[in-house]
């Protein structure tokens, strides 16, 4: 299976790896890939000048790679595939995160129920 991460497991797996379940751990071990978009590190550079969250989007730049992980980016396909989808959730970065889901056929990992209105691929942990 080939997944990809939500912004918030992405930033857990450095940050605060006693939030992620084991049922999270052993996708993340039995996945063929792990993708996390470039989206994600957009959402953490925004929310974090915002004062919403507490990362650093440059060294998550650093780290995806060094942990095995693919980067997504965000192609035009992708973002209007976004404009197909219905609203059941207003939050712009995990539209997209759905979207490139649903375009490049992965499974999206997430710990948001709403965005399983969306499609069988997502998998809420």
């Amino acid at each position: 299976m080939r997944i990809l991460l939500d912004t918030h497991i992405f930033c857990w797996w450095f940050y605060e790896p006693k939030k992620l379940s084991p049922t999270t751990l052993e996708i993340m071990r039995d996945a063929e890939r792990v993708f996390v978009s470039s989206a994600s590190i957009w959402e953490v550079a925004i929310k974090t000048r915002l004062g919403k969250m507490n990362a650093d989007p440059e060294e998550l730049e650093q780290l995806l790679e060094a942990a095995g992980f693919t980067e997504l980016p965000v192609f035009a396909r992708h973002a209007v595939r976004v404009a197909d989808l219905p609203m059941h959730h207003g939050d712009p970065f995990d539209r997209l995160l759905v979207a490139q889901a649903v375009y490049e056929q992965l499974n999206l990992v997430t710990t948001d129920a709403n965005l399983k209105q969306y499609t069988e691929l997502v998998i809420q942990v």
